[in-house]
C-alpha cells in the first residue's frame, strides 16, 4: 500500500533473512509457531489507516449503545450464558478484508470478536522483524499514540487487574495442542502468569485453584480466558472439576459472554461503506437467485470453520440449526501486496483493549493475514509462500 516501503522491503528481502526471522522466533522456546509466519509485513498507507480508524469508531459506537445487551441477548439464548457478566468486553479483534469496490481500495468488516487474540505474539513479532530489517524502526504497528512500553503496560493492566501475576491464569483447552500456543508462551514470559488447561483447575466452594510448578495450591483470582465454547462443547471427553455455569468467586479478563455477544451475530445491524450486507438466517425471507454472490457462515465458530463459499439452495434448506448461521454478500479482496512472484491478498485485524474502568476501548495494534487462496486464515495457505501471519506497519 506504500509503494516506496514495499520497494525498499522487497529489495532488502532474502531467504536468508526470512530464515533468520524464523530462527529468532524459534530460539525463544525451541519451538516454531504451528501457523505459517509470512515473509513480509503489510505497509499501510495513511489513507487506509484513516479508513480503518473510522470504521472501528463506527463499530465502537454501536457496541456502546445503551441497548446493546438487549440487542444481543438472543445470541446468548442460542448458546451458553455464563454468570457474573461485566459491563463490557476487555478485548476486541476487528477483522477487515482489504477489498476493491468501484475501483477503490476499501476495508470491509469481515468479523468482530469480543475476545482476546495473539496480543503477545504480535508484540514480539515486530521486535524480531525490526532486528532483521533495521529500517523498520521508522514504522510502528501501534495505534493511539502507543509504543512498545505503553502497549505492554496497558495489556498487563487489563489482564492482571489488581492481582499478582501468580493469581491470574491464562485458561485454555489443552493449551499445548492449540495453534496459538506460542502466544501463550510469550504471554507467560511477558506477564509472568501461568498457562492452565481447564482440566487442571480445582474447585472448592466458589473458589478455583491451580497448582504451581512446586505443587503449591494457588487460588485463582482472575482468569484470562482463551476458551472458546464452540470447542469446549465439542470436547465431551474433558474431565473438568468446575463448570463455566457455576457462580464462581473469580474475575474475568474477557468474560465468556462477550465472545458470543460481539460476534458475527451483530454484523446485520451495521450499516455504512465499511460494512457488508449481512442477514441472520432466521430473518431470511427468501433465497436469492444469485447465490454465487453470497457466503454462508456459522455465527459463533472460529478460525474459518463453518463457512460455505459456494452456496447451494440445499445448503440452506438442510441447515440443522438455521438460527446459528448468517448469510453474507461476497466481497472482492484486492491483492495489494506485491510479492516477488505475484500479488497477495490481505486481511487486517485491529486489536483493541478496554480496561474495566475506561469509558471506551483503546485501539492498540494489529495483526495481518496474507493469502493467495480462497480462505484467508493462515492454515489454508500452507503450500504457498509470502502468505501467513504477519503485522501491519504505519509510517511514524
Amino acid at each position: 500500500m506504500i509503494s516506496s516501503s514495499r520497494q525498499q522491503f522487497n529489495a532488502a528481502f532474502s531467504q536468508e533473512k526470512y530464515q533468520e526471522l524464523l530462527k529468532s522466533i524459534q530460539k525463544d522456546f525451541d519451538f516454531l509457531p504451528a501457523f505459517r509466519v509470512a515473509e513480509t509485513p503489510f505497509f499501510i498507507s495513511e489513507k487506509l489507516k484513516e479508513q480503518l480508524l473510522e470504521a472501528c469508531q463506527e463499530l465502537i459506537s454501536f457496541l456502546k449503545r445503551s441497548d446493546f445487551k438487549k440487542l444481543t441477548q438472543q445470541a446468548l439464548d442460542l448458546n451458553t450464558e455464563v454468570p457474573n457478566e461485566d459491563a463490557h468486553t476487555q478485548f476486541l479483534a476487528i477483522d477487515f478484508g482489504i477489498c476493491e469496490e468501484n475501483g477503490e481500495i476499501l476495508p470491509k468488516l469481515i468479523e468482530v470478536q469480543g475476545f482476546p487474540t495473539v496480543f503477545n505474539f504480535q508484540y514480539n513479532l515486530f521486535q524480531k522483524l525490526r532486528s532483521v530489517y533495521p529500517f523498520l524502526q521508522n514504522y510502528t504497528p501501534y495505534l493511539s499514540g502507543l509504543n512498545e512500553t505503553t502497549y505492554l503496560d496497558l495489556l498487563r493492566k487489563t489482564i492482571l487487574g489488581k492481582f499478582d501475576p501468580k493469581e491470574v491464569v491464562l485458561l485454555e483447552i489443552e493449551p499445548e495442542n492449540q495453534n496459538t500456543k506460542i502466544d501463550f508462551y510469550y504471554c507467560r514470559r511477558d506477564l509472568g502468569i501461568p498457562v492452565c488447561c481447564v482440566t487442571e483447575i480445582e474447585k472448592e466452594g466458589r473458589k478455583l485453584y491451580y497448582k504451581d510448578a512446586e505443587g503449591n495450591k494457588i487460588q485463582i483470582k482472575r482468569i484470562y480466558n482463551r476458551v472458546i465454547f464452540d470447542e469446549l462443547n465439542s470436547r465431551l471427553d474433558l474431565k473438568m472439576n468446575f463448570s463455566f455455569l457455576d457462580d464462581l468467586d473469580v474475575e474475568w479478563a474477557g468474560h465468556p459472554n462477550w465472545y458470543t455477544r460481539i460476534s458475527k451475530f451483530i454484523l446485520p445491524h451495521l450499516e455504512g461503506p465499511y460494512f457488508i450486507d449481512s442477514t441472520l438466517m432466521s430473518e431470511l425471507k427468501e433465497i436469492p437467485e444469485d447465490l454465487d454472490n453470497y457466503v454462508l457462515k456459522s455465527l459463533f465458530s472460529f478460525s474459518g470453520t463453518g463457512v460455505i463459499f459456494h452456496v447451494k439452495p440445499s445448503d440452506i434448506t438442510n441447515l440443522k440449526y438455521p438460527d446459528q448461521f448468517m448469510f453474507q454478500k461476497k466481497v472482492t479482496y484486492s491483492p495489494v501486496i506485491q510479492a516477488p512472484n505475484g500479488n497477495v491478498k490481505v486481511e487486517i485485524r485491529i486489536l483493541a483493549i478496554w480496561p474495566e474502568e475506561d469509558e471506551s476501548p483503546t485501539l492498540v495494534g494489529n495483526l495481518a493475514r496474507l493469502s493467495r487462496g480462497e480462505m484467508i486464515g493462515v492454515k489454508y495457505n500452507k503450500d504457498k509462500d509470502w502468505v501467513g501471519a504477519s503485522i501491519g506497519l504505519f509510517q511514524k
